[in-house]
C-alpha cells in the first residue's frame, strides 16, 4: 500500500516526520532511483527507497518486548539471555516495579529517554502514610530536587495512600525524591504505562513481544 514518504521513514525509525521533510525537501530521498518531492508517495513492500544514497531497510529485523521487572532485580541484569542483542530503554531502579521496553531500536530508545522529547510515563506510588490533597498538588506542580524545578506531572489519587502519577521526565530516583521532600516516604513503585504501552496481566518477572499493532501506535506517538 503506497503512503506518503515521511510516513514510511518514521515508520521505520529512520528519522521522525518532521526530520524526513527535511530531507525530501534537500532532494536526498529518491524512490527508484528517481528524487521524490514532499507529498510523494511509495509501497515500502514494492519500492526501493533511498535516504541519503542509503537503501531504507526493512525494520523487521527490529524487535520490541515488554517486560514487568521485579522488585528488586537490577536493571543490568533484566534482558532473558535468550534476546541477543537486545537491551532495557531508560532506568527503573532495583527498588521499583514494572513495565519496562526491551528492543534493539537505537532511534526509539532515543526517543523515550532524552528529556527534550517529553514523553509520558505513568507510575502507581504507594507511600508509607495517608497523603492530603495539598500534598498531591505540591507533586503536580512540581519541585526542586537536585537543583532543579521538576515539570508539572499529571497526579491522580487511587486511595489514601496510592495514587498515579505521570511524569515526561526521568531523572534519577525522582518520585522517590519528591516524595521525600513532602515527608510522604514512598513503600511502593510500580510503572504501569510507559507512552501508549500498559499491560496490567503480565506478572512480576514475566516477558512478551509487543504486538505489531502496539508498536505501530508506539512508533506514531514517539516518531511524530
Amino acid at each position: 500500500m503506497k503512503e506518503r514518504l515521511q510516513k514510511i521513514l518514521s515508520a521505520r525509525s529512520i528519522c521522525s516526520r518532521r526530520k524526513a521533510e527535511e530531507y525530501i525537501e534537500k532532494g536526498l530521498v529518491k524512490v527508484n532511483g528517481k528524487v521524490i518531492k514532499l507529498g510523494d508517495k511509495a509501497d515500502p513492500d514494492i519500492d526501493k527507497i533511498e535516504v541519503d544514497g542509503k537503501v531504507v531497510e526493512d525494520r523487521a529485523e527490529m524487535k520490541y518486548y515488554l517486560l514487568n521487572k521485579a522488585v528488586g532485580v537490577e536493571i543490568r541484569s533484566v534482558v532473558p539471555k535468550s534476546l541477543k542483542g537486545i537491551f532495557p530503554v531508560g532506568r527503573l531502579d532495583k527498588d521499583s516495579s514494572g513495565l519496562l521496553i526491551l528492543t534493539n531500536d537505537g532511534v526509539l530508545a532515543y526517543r523515550l529517554t532524552h528529556p527534550k522529547f517529553y514523553h509520558e510515563k505513568e507510575y502507581e506510588v504507594k507511600t508509607e502514610k495517608p497523603v492530603t490533597d495539598g500534598v498531591l498538588k505540591k507533586l503536580s506542580s512540581g519541585m526542586i530536587i537536585l537543583g532543579k524545578k521538576t515539570k508539572p506531572a499529571k497526579v491522580r489519587r487511587l486511595s489514601g495512600r496510592t495514587f498515579s502519577i505521570t511524569l515526561t521526565e526521568g531523572r534519577n530516583r525522582q518520585i522517590r525524591r519528591m516524595c521525600q521532600k513532602v515527608g510522604h516516604p514512598v513503600k511502593e513503585l510500580k510503572r504501569v504505562r510507559i507512552v501508549t504501552v500498559k499491560d496490567n496481566k503480565l506478572t512480576e518477572g514475566e516477558w512478551r513481544e509487543i504486538g505489531k499493532a502496539e508498536v505501530k501506535k508506539l512508533l506514531d506517538a514517539v516518531l511524530k
